[in-house]
């Protein structure tokens, strides 16, 4: 049977460190206190940017299968590592044990295609003889790292969202400092420790969970080049605010929307709803919130979503047959059947769920919500969706427009014309056609518009934003 150790370190310039047991990491299902973990300091923090600093020129000198074999090596102990990785997720984040296990694949997936595109980076050979003035003149352009990198993950997905920063610094070759969400810090731990095992050079990361006084330093100090930050919109902007001159990329929230069309698939389009909002107790970024069906198959949809969510199973996150588990916490499960209550006190009717009981909320459906309740407005980040109803395609797109956010869109429509209308005018990073906006391939540009956030994750796209264009220009002379 897989269990948790009774301490975790922090990762200072690449080496465990077991400082502290100062932060209680809780199981989220019991409450208890499932293991302590090391806690670093301002000073811990200040020495870890410092090696990051002093880790830039080494780590950039590494050849690039080098630094393709670190990723490999990543890759493989990951797989060794599976179980004990999927264990920890479930208890540190309340995962249900079949959604950990799905996020262990993807963190493998995700360092699979760094170790590719560590060789893909390349730059290109540009002419430069556009008119007279440039014969005798060619050009050539590279990418470099940035410099040091300072990375925030989130609690929701703590080994995923901090693969796709720690894989694609290490394929550019970028040192960097991570501060891992406190409640969920043990999947990026025991990713630094694998990352200890590689011959990348001394400082060339360090993993160090903190309070959110001590991660400051994350934000504010000049030496770091880049933050990427993943979590909620209002920390997120409020750090962009203080960070300076360096380079800020945001993954925020979303309260993203699902369009089904009057020709969908009912039955595989209510599956795909089902999972898209309440996978992992609809605690996602691009969980499907807001359900717009046309008015023609409105009923039929209904019966049968409600129908499913009623009989999916809520309780033990350990339980292979538990779709639903807690939510990080009681208070947000408790903020939430509030936002319930509100919706319902203004004219919302509810058509399954509701029910809470700690840190689990049962799936909830809603209907006839006015548009300024917070269920709408906000991000619900837990297992909550709205259904509404449309008439033309048209009036679908702007419903789904009509939203501070716009990270993804689902649309479920065969009509090809309506699939262009919707890429043309949603305001929204993606737009997924025949799946809810829930779907996600790690190597695809992911990010968003508006409130959603700044610049995009994904492997390739990252490692852009990690890097900078040096240009070089050579004239040819005449021969003598």
């Amino acid at each position: 049977m897989t269990s948790l150790r009774k301490e975790y370190p922090y990762i200072l310039a690449n080496k465990a460190v077991y400082a502290n047991l100062n932060l209680e990491v809780t199981d989220k299902y019991t409450g208890e206190v499932a293991t302590r973990v090391a806690i670093a300091d301002s000073n811990v923090i200040e020495t870890g940017i410092q090696a990051a600093v002093d880790s830039v020129d080494p780590l950039a000198q590494m050849a690039t299968f080098e630094r393709q074999a670190v990723l490999e090596h990543c890759v493989n102990r990951f797989r060794e590592l599976f179980d004990e990785l999927a264990f920890a997720l479930c208890i540190e984040a309340g995962k249900p044990i079949n959604d950990a296990k799905g996020e262990v694949e993807r963190l493998i997936d995700t360092f699979k295609v760094a170790a590719e595109e560590t060789t893909r980076f390349n730059g290109e050979l540009q002419s430069l003889d556009i008119s007279p003035r440039a014969i005798g003149y060619r050009g050539m352009w590279k990418r470099v790292p940035i410099g040091p990198c300072s990375f925030i993950s989130p609690f929701n997905f703590p080994l995923n969202l901090a693969a796709h920063k720690i894989a694609p610094a290490i394929a550019v070759g970028c040192p960097f400092v991570m501060k891992p969400a406190s409640r969920t810090p043990l999947g990026a731990i025991i990713m630094g420790e694998v990352l200890a095992e590689t011959n990348l050079p001394k400082g060339a990361f360090s993993i160090l969970p903190c309070s959110r006084d001590g991660a400051d330093l994350f934000t504010i100090d000049e030496r770091l080049k880049l933050l990427s930050f993943t979590g909620s919109p209002a920390v997120g902007w409020d750090l962009k605010a203080r960070c300076g001159k360096k380079k800020v990329v945001l993954e925020l929230g979303g309260n993203a929307a699902a369009i089904i069309d009057e020709d969908a698939d009912i039955d595989y389009t209510v599956d795909r709803l089902i999972f898209g909002a309440f996978y992992q107790s609809g605690q996602s970024c691009i969980g499907v919130q807001r359900i717009l069906v046309h008015e023609r198959i409105y009923d039929s949809v209904k019966s049968k979503l409600v129908e499913k969510a009623g009989s999916l199973v809520v309780g033990d996150p350990r339980d292979e047959k538990t779709f639903i588990g807690p939510m990080i916490a009681e208070s947000e499960a408790s903020r939430l059947s509030g936002w319930i209550d509100e919706a319902l006190e203004a004219g919302g009717k509810l058509l399954c769920g509701g029910k809470r009981d700690g840190a689990l909320l049962e799936a909830t459906i809603l209907e006839d919500v006015p548009k300024n309740t917070n269920v709408c407005t906000e991000e619900a980040f837990g297992p909550v969706a709205v259904l509404q109803k449309f008439s033309t395609w048209e009036q679908a797109i702007e419903m789904v427009n009509d939203s501070k956010f716009g990270l993804q869109a689902g649309i479920f429509t065969r009509d090809f014309y309506k699939i262009q209308l919707a890429w043309d005018k949603l305001d929204v990073g993606g737009v997924v056609v025949g799946d809810v906006p829930s779907y996600r391939v790690d190597n695809m540009p992911y990010g968003g518009v508006k409130d959603s956030g700044l610049g995009r994750e994904g492997i390739r796209f990252a490692m852009e934003d990690m890097s900078e264009i040096r240009n070089l220009v050579i004239r040819t002379l005449p021969l003598a």
